[in-house]
């Protein structure tokens, strides 16, 4: 097996827990910024949404990262930032006001009201930043080495 390989199927791994967990935290983060604390209630819904997150998301995640490098043509974060929908949908059924964002957050994630959405594998967890770093520079080897020997 490939450095690759090995550093993509432990980003998976590492992914199917962090994301579920992402989904309650932003859901706890923005609700007690607004209200000062998280009801049972809300913290049941964004259990439910985290499940629903995995299930609808994880499965496009995990193909895109097992999928080979020269047929992946967008980021996973893109595929983690459809995720936002999920803590998005607690909050507003909570009544949880938007929040300000920026012009380049409301150009780029219009549907992102909450401000979630992740800019880097750190933001969903931060001990994703030093696997999601590992994993860039391993594909980026296997692109490099694959361009080496086709120009051989």
């Amino acid at each position: 097996m490939t450095i690759y390989l090995e550093v993509t199927n432990e980003l998976v791994q590492a992914l199917e827990i962090a994301l579920p967990e992402w989904v309650i935290d932003c859901v706890e983060k923005v609700a007690v910024a607004w209200e000062g604390q998280t009801s049972p209630q809300i913290l049941a819904e964004a259990e439910e949404a985290a499940k629903k997150c995995y299930d609808e998301v994880m499965p496009d995640l995990r193909s895109l990262l097992l999928t080979d490098i020269d047929s992946q043509f967008v980021s996973p974060l893109s595929v983690i930032r459809k995720a936002v929908s999920f803590p998005t949908k607690v909050l507003r059924n909570n009544n949880v006001p938007e929040v300000i964002r920026d012009e380049f957050a409301i150009r780029n994630f219009p549907e992102d009201v909450y401000d979630l959405s992740p800019a880097s594998f750190g933001d969903l967890n931060e001990e994703l930043q030093e696997l999601g770093i590992a994993w860039g520079a391993a594909k980026a080897h296997t692109h490099l080495e694959r361009r080496k020997q086709g120009s051989l």
